[in-house]
């Protein structure tokens, strides 16, 4: 009976212990991603209510710097570099502070993200930029504190900050010209020596197409630079394709020169990988 009560005790604390409470958070965690022209644009925060409150001078008030959200800090991330206020953000992660007051907000992007609340020590070289803006009144209250992207063109759209009866917006342009532009002309100009290389190890590995893998492979092989070595290993690529398409003598040809081009770059793997193969394929 003792083991028994003793078996049953464990099982309920153990019980206990992994229970967890659940409850609504106070300031809800939100999460949203919006692509803006062939930019990716990211904003994570927890959103505080007004509750009957009033916010801007008094809760938050003018003047001093604020977290812009509640707990964590409240980022906002590009995929790409972006132009604020005629300054190049670097692509990458920002926390978003902004200094309220009545007829202009102070908005920061900062380059720490791992503060809970503002940072203790404020440190000028964090700054990636800071934009002054005019805030708008609303006609209509905004319950929940919202950041969201709006006014989106190919080229910009802004990070809207929205609560009680107060927004402020941040405009951003983004590089879509020139990553547009970069896309179509390596589109248009062909296949690179890696696509060509990569495409002919597949189609040799998968067994689907030996000649059309030794056509990809030459191919690579034709588009390195006068004065450049051709890399050892796509040598030793085509060193295996043509042994196994029975071509043992251009086999050991091109290995021969994988062997010598990778004991130039001193790689001892691919000499013995080379020398082995040569030793297989003479013996035949």
């Amino acid at each position: 009976m003792k083991r028994i009560i003793f078996v049953l005790a464990t099982i309920i604390a153990s019980y206990v212990l992994n229970a967890q409470v659940k409850t609504p958070q106070t300031s809800p965690h939100s999460s949203l991603t919006q692509v803006v022209g062939l930019t990716e644009v990211t904003v994570d925060y927890n959103r505080p209510s007004a509750k009957g409150r009033i916010i801007f001078g008094d809760l938050v008030p003018f003047g001093e710097l604020w977290r812009t959200g509640a707990n964590a800090n409240s980022t906002v991330s590009f995929s790409e570099d972006v132009i604020i206020n005629g300054a190049t953000v670097k692509k990458g992660k920002y926390a978003l502070f902004t200094t309220p007051k009545a007829d202009m907000w102070e908005v920061v992007f900062y380059t720490d993200t791992d503060n809970w609340g503002t940072p203790d020590v404020w440190d000028a070289n964090k700054v990636a930029v800071l934009v002054n803006v005019n805030p708008v009144a609303l006609n209509n209250a905004v319950e929940s504190l919202t950041i969201s992207i709006g006014n989106l063109t190919n080229d910009s759209a802004t990070i809207d900050i929205a609560w009680e009866k107060t927004m402020a917006s941040v405009k951003f342009e983004v590089p879509t010209k020139k990553a547009a532009m970069a896309s179509i002309e390596k589109t248009l100009a062909g296949p690179t020596a890696g696509d060509y290389y990569s495409s002919g190890v597949y189609l040799f590995q998968s067994n689907v197409d030996l000649n059309k893998a030794l056509e990809y492979v030459n191919k690579a092989i034709s588009m390195v630079k006068p004065g450049d070595d051709v890399p050892f290993w796509q040598l030793r690529q085509k060193s295996l394709i043509q042994a196994k398409l029975g071509d043992k003598s251009g086999a050991i040809a091109t290995a021969k020169l994988s062997v010598a081009g990778a004991e130039k770059a001193k790689n001892n793997d691919y000499v013995k990988m080379n020398n082995d193969s040569i030793k297989e394929w003479s013996k035949k």
